[in-house]
């Protein structure tokens, strides 16, 4: 009798195990064709070329910060995509912004937490428009020796309750929590090209899993 229960509540965890699993569904931000989900400038600074989100440009300079974000917010979740940034001219940076929102003033700018890309920002937290200041960085000779500059990386967001991890090509990079309880937890996701350089930015197989 000890073995049936033993036996039977032994599947029963299985069961929840399993369901817990199954309940967790992964889905494309990005449908590889349209920009349906998503809202920003697509005449002049966005665009869809092979199957990828590209902003910005190579031949002249980006005028200012713009964005591509998408049209619903989310809070907890684990955010997967390929990122891949060029550029030689000027200021050369993107980004992924989250738990963020859009600005009136200017309307092209976004405000909120941004998985930072570029030359003494790659896979840092950035705090953007709003504390304006790096929030943690990884190491400066590590990440160099994960990363593959100017081409594809594959770029993680983990955000949980107030802890946000970032992880690139499989390392983690930051580890934060959020101390200050007034600041959101919850936002616009947004795709960044930074002004101010010649530089051009693609993202691919952007893949979100919401967590209860």
């Amino acid at each position: 009798m000890k073995r049936l229960l033993l036996a039977s509540f032994a599947l029963l965890l299985l069961i929840i195990a399993y369901k817990n699993t199954s309940d967790k569904k992964a889905f494309s931000l990005f449908d590889g064709k349209t920009f349906s989900g998503w809202e920003g400038d697509t005449l002049t600074t966005w665009r869809i070329k092979n199957g990828t989100i590209v902003g910005g440009s190579l031949d002249q300079t980006v005028p200012h910060n713009d964005f591509l974000c998408t049209e619903r917010s989310y809070a907890n979740f684990i955010l997967k995509l390929k990122i891949k940034l060029t550029g030689q001219e000027g200021f050369i940076n993107s980004g992924i912004q989250f738990r963020s929102k859009r600005l009136i003033d200017p309307p092209y700018e976004m405000t909120g937490y941004q998985a930072d890309w570029g030359e003494n920002y790659w896979a840092s937290l950035y705090d953007e428009s709003r504390r304006n200041k790096t929030l943690m960085a990884p190491d400066s000779t590590k990440v160099l020796e994960w990363i593959k500059v100017g081409d594809w990386n594959d770029y993680e967001i983990r955000a949980e309750d107030r802890r946000i991890r970032l992880y690139i090509n499989g390392h983690m990079t930051v580890d934060y929590t959020e101390a200050d309880t007034t600041i959101p937890q919850s936002g616009l996701i947004g795709l960044q090209i930074h002004g101010a350089g010649k530089a051009l930015v693609a993202f691919k197989d952007i893949i979100i899993e919401e967590l209860k």
